[in-house]
């Protein structure tokens, strides 16, 4: 099992960029029962923390590697299955605006995304707002908790492991920063920012519990 998520991260960055952008560039429209129709039929699965069968604070990176290695699997699953939702939703709305659309990976797509030199009808306006709103998948809350989540799959309860996950996970947005041209959205900012506070709790738990041990020991003594 890989110990870098840079990739996963960058995937996480350009369809978070992709979305704000949508929501940027249409003229706003009162569509709430479209955005409820397509929560329903086209959000598909979410992830939950609560599904990991586990006791603890820290659930995931307590799971045996067999588990985690299972839960990598899913996590990326759950991703896939939302990035080609969210591509099919831009692909049809910018068919004919742009040349060859499809080559998601190419930075020229990107940047051409980032200059906004496209419309976005009220429909995928809504649907985008819906993505990258508070509960959304790619909003700040989920996509911060899924890069801790699959950072604590990949290294289990190590410290130093996960310090190397943070640091890939910084390194996958400065890549997706790269291929968009131009400085990230805030959103993009504020996930980090999210996905780090997650990573320091882990660090002050794992602290706590050293000077708990250390407690023991000395009143044994």
């Amino acid at each position: 099992m890989g110990m870098d998520i840079s990739g996963i991260t960058n995937t996480n960055a350009t369809s978070l960029v992709q979305n704000k952008n949508d929501v940027k560039n249409t003229d706003t429209s009162k569509v709430e029962e479209k955005v409820a129709e397509n929560k329903s039929t086209e959000q598909g699965a979410t992830y939950e923390k609560s599904d990991v069968k586990e006791t603890g604070t820290y659930k995931i990176n307590k799971m045996s590697k067999e588990d985690r290695a299972a839960l990598v699997q899913q996590l990326k699953a759950d991703m896939e299955q939302q990035k080609q939702q969210m591509l099919e939703l831009v692909n049809k709305t910018l068919s004919g605006q742009v040349g060859t659309f499809g080559k998601a990976n190419d930075d020229s797509f990107w940047r051409m995304l980032a200059g906004g030199n496209f419309k976005v009808d009220a429909a995928t306006k809504a649907q985008a707002q819906a993505d990258i709103g508070e509960d959304g998948y790619w909003g700040v809350k989920q996509t911060s908790q899924r890069l801790f989540d699959f950072a604590s799959a990949l290294a289990g309860d190590d410290v130093d492991k996960m310090k190397e996950m943070q640091k890939a996970m910084h390194k996958g947005f400065g890549q997706a920063g790269k291929s968009w041209g131009r400085k990230l959205p805030d959103i993009c900012q504020r996930t980090i920012d999210a996905a780090d506070s997650l990573f320091d709790n882990y660090y002050k738990s794992k602290e706590s519990e050293s000077k708990e041990v250390i407690s023991e020991d000395t009143i044994k003594e």
